[in-house]
């Protein structure tokens, strides 16, 4: 359970963006996307290893013309 101190005088607004913030760092949303939809761990690899090659070529310089 997320708890936020909220300081005397402190708007609900700066309370709610802290809860917000506090909520993000924990990970639940990105965790519940990951669980819906479900990808073979081959195919993670795949995909980060295609980025990684996308990435150094971009890097580097080279892009395909």
């Amino acid at each position: 359970m997320l708890v936020v101190a909220v300081k005397e005088g402190e708007s609900i607004e700066k309370a709610l963006k802290k809860f917000k913030k506090k909520f993000e760092k924990t990970g639940v949303v990105k965790e519940l996307r990951n669980r819906k939809n479900f990808e073979k761990p081959s195919v993670t690899h795949r995909q980060a290893r295609i980025k990684a090659i996308y990435k150094q070529k971009m890097q580097l310089g080279l892009t395909e013309e």
